[in-house]
């Protein structure tokens, strides 16, 4: 008798944790693919006040016309990017070419606000500082959405990694690690923007 308990509640262990462990990976998997949905909305913003900052700033530098149309080129690129890895939350062939466009978009926008600090006229338009505002808003929902897809991929791997979970990950098409969005500034990214006017 005492031996049929023990093998029911055996078989009801195997039959149950491999249900769990499938649900587990699941969820994480959606968390972070959620998360990454936000990274899209704040990037989304982000590349939408690019634009209205390039036009009102335009007027005032028409001789600074190579830095804005590198900040819109930047812009457009990192937009096509971000498009084409919504499909790839986790997955390096989306995160990795999305990582260095938003780089290189910091890079052009870094270039911008040196070619705005050298006119006092247009550090002092009421439009500019409200765009510069707006996009150092933008640029710290970023780096929160960015940091909660990391941690939402982290677990993801964890769960994926850990024992028993790491038996069966693969039999339930959870074969590779999700990564993680880390842009070269990710040590920078603990302190606020600075956007001087």
């Amino acid at each position: 008798m005492m031996e049929w308990v023990v093998l029911l509640v055996l078989a009801g262990l195997f039959g149950v944790l491999p249900v769990v462990i499938y649900n587990r990976l699941v969820r994480a998997q959606n968390e972070y693919r959620n998360a990454f949905a936000q990274i899209q909305v704040q990037l989304k913003r982000r590349h939408d006040l690019i634009p209205n900052l390039v036009e009102t700033v335009r007027v005032y530098l028409q001789h600074e016309s190579q830095t804005l149309e590198a900040v819109v080129q930047a812009r457009n690129h990192a937009a096509g990017l971000l498009q084409a890895a919504g499909s790839k939350a986790g997955d390096a062939s989306g995160m990795l070419p999305l990582a260095q466009g938003e780089q290189q978009l910091t890079a052009a926008l870094r270039s911008l606000n040196v070619a705005v600090e050298a006119y006092p006229e247009l550090k002092a338009d009421q439009a500019v500082r409200d765009l510069h505002e707006e996009l150092a808003g933008a640029e710290n929902r970023v780096a929160f959405a960015r940091q909660a897809y990391n941690d939402a991929v982290q677990d993801y791997n964890n769960a994926r990694e850990t024992f028993p979970a790491s038996l069966l990950a693969d039999f339930f098409g959870h074969k590779k690690n999700a990564v993680p969005l880390q842009f070269d500034d990710h040590a920078a990214i603990q302190s606020a923007p600075k956007i001087s006017l």
